[in-house]
C-alpha cells in the first residue's frame, strides 16, 4: 500500500514537472524574442565607442565582421546599435609630445572617409533631428566626442572649428592633468579642478552647442562644471562608485544626484574594472606592474599574455551592468541613464554575456526580466541622451 502512494506521488510530482518544464521555457523565449525585437525596434544609442583609436593601431574594415573588434557593422546590426558615438581620443602623452591637433583631424577624417566609403551602411550625425533621421533610414549614426580636449590647444576658436568638424561633447582631459582640468587618474593636481582656461572653455561649449561630458575628470572639476554650465551635462562613459569605493574614475553617487538634478545623463561603461571592486583591485594590480615593466612592443603583448596565464583573470557579468542601471535608477529615476559601452576602448575587458555591441539584447533581457518596462527601455536606450542633446542646443540657440 504504501509502495503504491509513493509511485503515486511520484508520478504525480512527475507530471507537475513535465508540466512545468514547457511553460518555463516558454517564459525564456519569450524574453528572448522580446529582448530581440526590443533591441531591433528601439532607437539604441552608444555614447562613446573607440573604434577611431584602435583602427588606427589596429587597422580592420568595419563594414564587415572584424575578428578583434568590439564595434562593426554585422554586430551593431545584431545587436540593435543604431548610434555610435566615435570617440576621438587624444592620449595623455600628446600632451608632452604635440601633435593633438593634427591626431584628432586624422581621426575625424577617419569617420569622414568610412561615410563616404559606406554610405548604405554609416552616417556621420550632428543633432538628434540627424540621428532619428538616420535611423528611420536603416543607417548607423556616428556622432562623435572627444576625449580629452588637449587639440583646443589655449584657444577658444579651435572650440568652434571642431563643432563645424562635427564633434558634439568633448571631455575636457583624460590620464592627466592638461591646460583645462584636472584628471580623476592624477596623483598631484594641477588646478584644483579646471584652469581658468577650462572654464571660458565650459562657457564656450555651452554657447557652440557642445555637450560637456565630465569622464575623466576630478571631483573638484566636476563640481565646478555644474557651477559653470547653463546647460545639463553627461559622464559618457562612468559607471557607480558605490560599486568601486574610493575609484574616482567612476561617479559618487551624491555627484550622480546633482548630475540628474541639472538634467544630465550618468551611461555606464561596461569594462570589467568598472563595475565591481574585485575586477577594479585586480586591473590596478596589472597596470602598476606592466607599468614597472617597462616593456613595449612584442615584448609588451608577450609580458600580458603570460601576466593572464599567472594570474585568474575576473569577469563580471552583464548581470553587474544591469546592478549598475539599477542603481541610478534607484537614486534618480529612469531619466537620467544611458549606456556608455566603451567597446574597442578596453579590449577584452568586458564582462560575460557582453562582448560586443552584438550582446546587447543580452542586456535588454536582463533588464527586462528586472522589471523594466519597454519605454523604460526605450529612455535608457536613447531617449534620454537625445533629450539631454536637444536641451543643449536650446540653451545654445539662447545664447
Amino acid at each position: 500500500m504504501i509502495r503504491t502512494l509513493l509511485l503515486t506521488a511520484a508520478a504525480a510530482l512527475l507530471m507537475t514537472a513535465c508540466s512545468e518544464e514547457p511553460a518555463a521555457r516558454e517564459v525564456a523565449e519569450d524574453l528572448d524574442a522580446k529582448a530581440a525585437r526590443v533591441a531591433r525596434e528601439l532607437l539604441v544609442v552608444d555614447t562613446h565607442v573607440d573604434y577611431p583609436y584602435r583602427q588606427r593601431e589596429t587597422p580592420a574594415d568595419i563594414s564587415e565582421r572584424t575578428e578583434n573588434h568590439n564595434f562593426d557593422y554585422a554586430r551593431a546590426k545584431e545587436g540593435g546599435l543604431d548610434a555610435a558615438f566615435m570617440s576621438i581620443y587624444i592620449p595623455s602623452s600628446y600632451q608632452e609630445s604635440g601633435g593633438a591637433r593634427e591626431l584628432a583631424e586624422e581621426l575625424i577624417g577617419m569617420i569622414e572617409t568610412l561615410e563616404a566609403d559606406h554610405p548604405d551602411k554609416f552616417a556621420i550625425a550632428r543633432s538628434p533631428d540627424e540621428v532619428e533621421a538616420r535611423f528611420a533610414e536603416g543607417l548607423i549614426s556616428l556622432p562623435m566626442g572627444m576625449e580629452n580636449g588637449e587639440p583646443i590647444d589655449g584657444d577658444l576658436a579651435n572650440l568652434g572649428y571642431f563643432f563645424d568638424r562635427g564633434i558634439r561633447y568633448i571631455g575636457l582631459t583624460h590620464g592627466q592633468n592638461n591646460h583645462l582640468s584636472d584628471s580623476s587618474y592624477a596623483e598631484e593636481r594641477q588646478w584644483n579642478g579646471l584652469s581658468p582656461f577650462g572654464k571660458e572653455v565650459v562657457a564656450e561649449m555651452n554657447r557652440l552647442g557642445i555637450l560637456i561630458d565630465t569622464s575623466h575628470l576630478s571631483d573638484d572639476a566636476f563640481w565646478q562644471i555644474l557651477e559653470i554650465s547653463r546647460a545639463p551635462v553627461i559622464a559618457s562613459h562612468s559607471s557607480c562608485r558605490h560599486f568601486t569605493p574610493g575609484w574616482e574614475r567612476n561617479i559618487s553617487d551624491e555627484m550622480i544626484r546633482e548630475l540628474a538634478e541639472a538634467g544630465g545623463v550618468v551611461h555606464v561603461n561596461f569594462g570589467n574594472g568598472f563595475l565591481t571592486e574585485a575586477a577594479n583591485r585586480q586591473g590596478m594590480k596589472f597596470w602598476r606592474e606592466y607599468e614597472a615593466a617597462g616593456v613595449e612592443g612584442a615584448e609588451a603583448v608577450a609580458w600580458r599574455e603570460a601576466y593572464w596565464r599567472e594570474h585568474e583573470r575576473i569577469w563580471p557579468t552583464l548581470a553587474d551592468v544591469a546592478d549598475h542601471i539599477d542603481h541610478i535608477v534607484d537614486l534618480v529615476g529612469i531619466d537620467h541613464v544611458g549606456f556608455g559601452s566603451d567597446f574597442d576602448g578596453v579590449g577584452d575587458n568586458l564582462p560575460t554575456g557582453l562582448k560586443s555591441a552584438a550582446d546587447l539584447p543580452n542586456l535588454f533581457r536582463e533588464l527586462l526580466e528586472r522589471g523594466y518596462s519597454e519605454s523604460d527601455l526605450a529612455q535608457i536606450a536613447g531617449g534620454n541622451i537625445l533629450r539631454v542633446w536637444r536641451e543643449v542646443e536650446r540653451v545654445a540657440s539662447e545664447l
